[in-house]
């Protein structure tokens, strides 16, 4: 949602305006209104019907599979087919730009560009299909022949890493270079701000508040090796609450984290926080003496969004993530960060109470802010408004 609340933001300074087709809210699990405010007045929002086969077409907890291909808000299509088609003709709309996560979105964009014959571009962020992901066959069916028609049809494709791009190159031979793009997830100066933040040296005693912001998917963000480390480290007499609290703030799963948490014996250490509107979750964010980032193997292609944030903060990172993947080789130019595989749980337990330790004394090194400038919202979109603008001569 950040990525493309701010490009319609801050395209309007490159001479782009931007008309947003969304889904009517009862579609989503939770609403917060606390953003509304930052929609440029300029920008048009559209909410045409469309429903959560989960939530609103289920019977007893099931569902017919056709209802949810390629996701859950296919019916999505329904309404917004007729009501983009209407916008890009009564508008004179120049190009359709469409965004994963949601499949049904990417699925969207392809028809308004057969229905209206406009340029279409693809903003991918992450693969949608890798290896045995997703896991569903139908569903990893569905989403690779959504792909191939990306291939095939858009005018550009937009990925946030270099890797992604190449992989989608040699997944699909055919797919020109010069039609893909790398414009990477960022920050945006305006949400920052330096407000009621605790040095970690005003008050020696206190634990330190090692903070993840989030969802921690069980698959992908898997922290049973993080955990099982904890409980061994508590055992040892190396940690205790005494010296630290690792918040999971909007961590998704609660049930099963919390199992595991009880599992292992470390519900005095790791908490389980509730959400919290952006700019309170990225203040709470500052005020953490240190940032903790999940991302397993199979998402080596990756960049998790707040690892931008994490960066802009300035703070000491510990990023449980593979070295080879793109997220630690961020973290490696940025400077800032220790990196541990997430699934190496010897290597976290070595590693844990050396980066305590150095938080605790302040000299962990913190990212480098010349290279985090450079992921600024500002200028990604300047990016992302080059792309249009070759567009819109072509046509």
């Amino acid at each position: 949602m950040l990525r493309s609340l701010k490009f319609s933001k801050y395209l309007i300074g490159h001479g782009w305006q931007s008309t947003v087709l969304s889904i009517s809210t009862k579609a989503y699990e939770r609403v917060d209104d606390s953003q509304l405010g930052q929609i440029d007045p300029a920008v048009k929002v559209l909410r045409p019907f469309g429903l959560d086969a989960r939530k609103h077409l289920a019977f007893r907890g099931r569902y017919l599979r056709w209802m949810a291909l390629p996701d859950r808000w296919a019916s999505w299509c329904l309404g917004a087919l007729p009501s983009g088609a209407l916008t890009v003709w009564k508008e004179g709309t120049d190009v359709i730009l469409s965004t994963f996560p949601i499949a049904t979105a990417v699925l969207i964009g392809y028809l308004l560009h057969r229905i209206t014959g406009k340029p279409w571009v693809v903003d991918f962020r992450d693969p949608m299909t890798e290896g045995d992901y997703p896991p569903d066959p139908h569903v990893h069916r569905a989403y690779r022949t959504i792909e191939d028609l990306c291939g095939r049809h858009a005018s550009g494709l937009i990925f946030t890493t270099p890797s992604a791009s190449e992989m989608y190159q040699q997944r699909y031979p055919a797919l020109r270079p010069d039609k893909c793009w790398v414009i990477p997830n960022g920050y945006d100066e305006e949400d920052f701000t330096a407000e009621g933040a605790t040095k970690l040296g005003e008050s020696e005693s206190r634990a330190v508040r090692l903070l993840h912001t989030g969802l921690i998917y069980p698959e992908e963000r898997n922290p049973t090796a993080f955990f099982k480390s904890l409980a061994q480290l508590k055992r040892a007499g190396r940690i205790s609450s005494q010296h630290v609290r690792i918040d999971l703030r909007a961590a998704g799963s609660e049930a099963y984290l919390s199992a595991m948490i009880r599992e292992q014996q470390i519900g005095d250490i790791v908490h389980l926080l509730p959400p919290l509107p952006y700019r309170e979750s990225l203040r709470d964010s500052f005020e953490a003496d240190a940032l903790l980032l999940l991302q397993g193997a199979s998402c080596n292609h990756q960049i998790p969004a707040k690892m931008y944030e994490y960066m802009r903060l300035g703070k000491p990172v510990l990023a449980l993530t593979p070295e080879e993947g793109d997220t630690a080789k961020s973290l490696r130019k940025a400077g800032g960060a220790t990196i541990v595989d997430l699934d190496g749980e010897p290597e976290i337990s070595a590693q844990l109470p050396v980066f305590l330790s150095q938080v605790k004394a302040g000299t962990h090194p913190l990212p480098d802010g010349e290279q985090v400038r450079q992921y600024s919202r500002q200028a990604q979109a300047a990016q992302l408004a080059r792309l249009l603008d070759r567009l819109a001569v072509h046509q």
